[in-house]
């Protein structure tokens, strides 16, 4: 069941990407967003093949619903940040199609790009595979039996799920020869930045040992730098 749901998720995923680019478009001729789309389907879908039997807790996590417990500064702060992400998606095929702001990369910088999304892609899942508490909302867990994760990625900076999802914004939008796109990932730091501060906030409350992993750990999205 739980392999079904998350397959269901990622093809529910793919459907509303496929939306976000070719609807603003206006055209289903759009050859890298196309290889975008089979390329995340097929990735996505065997890592949640891969998750379900090594890490299904993780996996698991991710249905969490929002309840009472979901502070209402988590619930103001994830409104922002999926307006946020889903303007700068709706942005990539205008510009594309509409604005060119800025010159389409090269055909190498495009290639890079695609590694670092792929790259960003697979901290996303790695941090699904070391955090069984990685839900989509900010709550109190420990009903859960919480515990700090303080390894792996998370030994070297607070919110890995957040550098990877940069990485792979960023990336995707040179893939998508956009390199104004790529730029406009950086309009998404205020609004994820509010996130960040309002789980630290309730993780210091809730998860104990927390304030001093953030002493140890003080980097929250760049190892040694921020």
């Amino acid at each position: 069941m739980l392999v079904l749901r998350s397959l269901v998720g990622v093809a529910f995923q793919v459907a509303l990407f496929a939306a976000g680019l070719f609807l603003p478009a206006g055209t289903w001729h759009w050859p890298r967003a196309t290889q975008f789309l089979v390329a995340y389907a097929i990735v996505v879908s065997a890592a949640v093949l891969v998750l379900a039997r090594v890490a299904p807790a993780g996996l698991e996590a991710r249905f969490e619903t929002p309840d009472r417990s979901q502070p209402v500064a988590d619930r103001v702060a994830s409104a922002l940040l999926l307006v946020s992400m889903v303007a700068w998606w709706i942005f990539i095929p205008i510009d594309v199609f509409r604005l060119r702001l800025l010159p389409p990369p090269s055909l190498l910088v495009s290639g890079a790009g695609a590694a670092v999304s792929l790259a960003g892609l697979a901290i996303i899942l790695l941090t699904h595979y070391q955090n069984a508490f990685l839900a989509p909302v900010v709550k109190d867990q420990s009903e859960r039996g919480q515990v700090l994760v303080d390894t792996g990625l998370y030994g070297c900076i607070r919110h890995p799920m957040y550098s990877g999802m940069l990485l792979w914004f960023a990336g995707l939008a040179l893939w998508l020869e956009r390199s104004v796109g790529a730029v406009a990932t950086l309009a998404l730091l205020p609004s994820l930045w509010a996130r960040i501060r309002v789980e630290e906030r309730t993780l210091q409350k809730a998860l104990h040992g927390y304030t001093e992993y953030m002493d140890q750990v003080p980097a929250r999205l760049v190892p040694y730098v921020w």
